[in-house]
């Protein structure tokens, strides 16, 4: 009975609420949200793989296990961030992986594990010139939208993957100065590739 199970948990949550005023442990509530959240993940993955139409249902399912994560000890030790976005990007690779024909979810999956990795990076290394590893991690999730199967006609994504990469590069680099040269070159080479595609369709 759903009873039963919500009943349970209150009890959990009260229980874990006493011992955090007493002192006896540290963050409760953050245990008890992060074990409402996990159940909750479960149950939209369950969804998600006993029935492959719901697709939907992968998103919110690791949404919620990515929150889980985080509300634990990842957010204190500064993985909070990978944990979370990362968790939402691996929704959308579920999505994908489970039908080729949806790969438009490679997309938003690699973006946001990108900013993920670019969180940890920020959060937990200290890093904070991560603007060439954001725009790499761009460039190679377009190459994988040209590379991987069931993609269908996507060469296109090779001049976005290979700008981007090239952007990275140059922001990971001594050789920032040249940045605004590249601007200008990049809005002729992808002016030309426009043209040379619509030619090459007649």
């Amino acid at each position: 009975d759903f009873r039963i199970v919500i009943g349970v948990l209150l009890i959990l949550g009260s229980i874990l609420g006493f011992l955090e005023k007493f002192g006896i442990i540290q963050r409760g509530w953050d245990l008890f949200w992060g074990v409402i959240l996990g159940l909750a993940g479960i149950a939209f993955l369950y969804v998600f793989v006993t029935n492959r139409s719901h697709w939907w249902a992968a998103i919110p399912g690791f949404t919620l296990l990515g929150m889980a994560a985080s509300s634990f000890l990842l957010d204190r030790l500064g993985w909070g961030g990978l944990a979370f976005l990362g968790a939402i990007g691996l929704g959308f690779w579920a999505i994908y992986l489970t039908s080729r024909e949806r790969w438009w979810a490679i997309i938003p999956g690699g973006v946001l594990i990108t900013l993920g990795c670019v969180s940890a990076l920020s959060d937990v290394f200290g890093i904070l010139n991560t603007g060439g590893v954001f725009f790499i991690g761009l460039g190679l999730t377009f190459l994988l939208v040209a590379l991987l199967p069931g993609t269908g006609k996507s060469s296109w994504a090779f001049f976005p993957a290979t700008a981007l990469i090239i952007l990275g590069i140059l922001l990971g680099t001594p050789f920032k100065g040249v940045m605004d040269y590249v601007w200008i070159a990049a809005l002729f080479v992808g002016g030309a590739a426009l043209i040379w595609q619509y030619f090459r369709a007649k």
